[in-house]
């Protein structure tokens, strides 16, 4: 079985750079698509980028295109989140997520294995 644990958030100032981490203690992510999610209070949990393991396929929320970057290595077996150029809208409690896929999935109900969720504060 998969299971993903996080690392990585924190609180910074605007236009600061964080990387997520997500590892995994079970199978590797090979035949898998892996995601990373994002929620703030009262709202409904979103994608914000998404990975194919085996073709290094990816996608990205509008709202980070540009700033955030999806990778994977397999050596770790870990998928991180590189986030650049934060904005104080980028503050939300964020989920990495994996499920046996070759294609890209885009919903919270989609994916199977879901990690712990770590907290990413913005700062104006």
């Amino acid at each position: 079985q998969v299971q993903l644990v996080q690392s990585g958030g924190g609180l910074v100032q605007a236009g600061d750079s964080l990387r997520l981490s997500c590892a995994a203690s079970g199978r590797p992510f090979t035949r898998y698509a892996m995601g990373w999610f994002r929620q703030v209070p009262g709202k409904e949990r979103d994608i914000v980028a998404a990975i194919i393991w085996s073709s290094g396929s990816t996608y990205y929320a509008d709202s980070v295109k540009g700033r955030f970057t999806i990778s994977g290595d397999n050596a770790k077996n870990t998928v991180y989140l590189q986030m650049n150029s934060l904005k104080p809208e980028d503050t939300a409690v964020y989920y990495c997520a994996a499920v046996r896929s070759y294609v890209i999935k885009f919903r919270e109900g989609e994916y199977d294995y879901w990690g712990q969720g770590t907290q990413v504060t913005v700062s104006s």
